[in-house]
């Protein structure tokens, strides 16, 4: 993902609002792109007024930093980063499964695609509240993890490969209540070559 600085701004996403129908409705990804990622950038660059010393530092390193550097900018950090992240890993159409290097780990830590995807699935449910599932790497091994609200795998320094948003805001004028129908929804449009990249980065 590209690395940018002080004064954030809101970036154009690389597709239509409604690239992603029937999977993703076009008024979600309006409102996610407009409304929420919008808001983060607004209080994040707020939030870094007054300091200097940290609009120096590029969005990774203040994602990095997280609590340390004060909790409206570690929340605020997390939710473009994440936002970004997000939105960067859909495609529409897709293909339903990786291939290459990230197919191959995937078969190697996980069994095969079928069992991660299921694993995966599990997790991204098991989220209590607001939250993401991860695909991240440490080492060159491959990990499912769940972070609560805007937290992220660099705090915990692990490389970010892929990632579902599973605050409601995410699914909920589509879906409603049904997470499990969204999650599904969403392994259709993944971009797999970019979660390669990613892996690969």
């Amino acid at each position: 993902m590209r690395d940018d600085y002080y004064p954030f701004v809101n970036l154009p996403l690389p597709y239509g609002y409604g690239a992603m129908e029937p999977y993703i409705d076009e008024k979600t990804m309006r409102v996610h792109h407009n409304g929420h990622l919008e808001a983060y950038i607004s209080k994040l660059n707020a939030a870094l007024k007054e300091r200097p010393g940290l609009q120096m530092l590029p969005l990774a390193a203040l994602v990095r930093g997280g609590a340390l550097l004060g909790e409206e900018v570690a929340r605020n950090a997390g939710g473009v980063y994440n936002h970004r992240f997000y939105f960067e890993l859909l495609q529409n159409p897709a293909d339903r499964e990786p291939h290459g290097a990230l197919r191959k780990a995937i078969e190697r830590d996980f069994g095969g695609f079928a069992q991660f995807r299921e694993e995966f699935k599990k997790a991204a449910l098991s989220v209590f509240g607001s939250g993401y599932a991860w695909l991240a790497a440490e080492r060159g091994r491959l990990a499912i993890l769940t972070t609560g609200n805007q937290d992220n795998p660099l705090q915990r320094g692990m490389k970010p490969v892929l990632n579902v948003d599973v605050w409601e805001h995410a699914y909920y004028l589509k879906h409603q209540y049904r997470r499990a129908d969204y999650i599904e929804d969403w392994f259709k449009i993944i971009n797999w070559p970019r979660a390669e990249s990613n892996f690969l980065g």
